[in-house]
């Protein structure tokens, strides 16, 4: 049995990492993004999600892990921004407000399936223009959704979050090890 990881994202290794969990193969799923009109930012993401597990060929035994992550405000999807004025168009949305960030996660064995969403609140400080341009001008935003990572400099921008900080990071723990239990991966080894 293998475990491939089927995201290119250094953020999701990290998170398996903490976890004791090293996948034996990494490799990210080609599909459209694009999200359809009217659909809503949970089952987008959970769409989006499937679609990557779907993409990624596998042996029968080998457990395939993909996630998505989407950060919403109402029923808004603020995804990867384009460029550095999209970015700023979403950070100036979501500063001073509350908003979601949602990330789904699936594994494949064989013929069975498994996924979890993990829906988590953030709040997001009003953003000064000093702030935003010296956020823009790191390059941070680059891939991400919403145009902000918690995990780095747009982490000095929360100030409340109530959920899981691995799934607003891309990747929530906690759900990801009831999923490799429930698909027989041995984590015996792991926390």
């Amino acid at each position: 049995m293998r475990l491939i990881l089927g995201s290119a994202s250094p953020r999701r290794r990290e998170i398996l990492a903490q976890l004791g969990i090293v996948p034996d193969a990494i490799t990210a799923a080609d599909i459209d993004e694009t999200p359809h009109a009217q659909e809503l930012p949970r089952p987008y993401c959970e769409r989006v999600t499937r679609a990557k597990l779907d993409a990624l060929a596998s042996d029968p035994d080998d457990i395939v892990l993909c996630a998505d992550t989407t950060v919403a405000l109402g029923r808004r999807i603020l995804g990867k921004p384009r460029d550095a004025a999209q970015a700023a168009e979403f950070l100036l949305k979501l500063g001073g407000r509350r908003h979601s960030v949602i990330t789904a996660v699936a594994l494949r064995r064989g013929d069975r399936h498994w996924l979890r969403t993990q829906v988590t609140s953030v709040k997001m400080k009003r953003l000064s223009d000093d702030d935003l341009n010296g956020y823009l001008a790191s390059g941070e935003w680059q891939g991400k959704a919403g145009g902000y990572a918690i995990q780095g400099r747009g982490g000095a921008f929360i100030s409340w979050i109530s959920g899981s900080y691995t799934g607003v990071m891309g990747l929530p723990a906690a759900e990801t090890m009831t999923l490799l239990h429930a698909a027989g991966y041995d984590t015996r080894d792991a926390p």
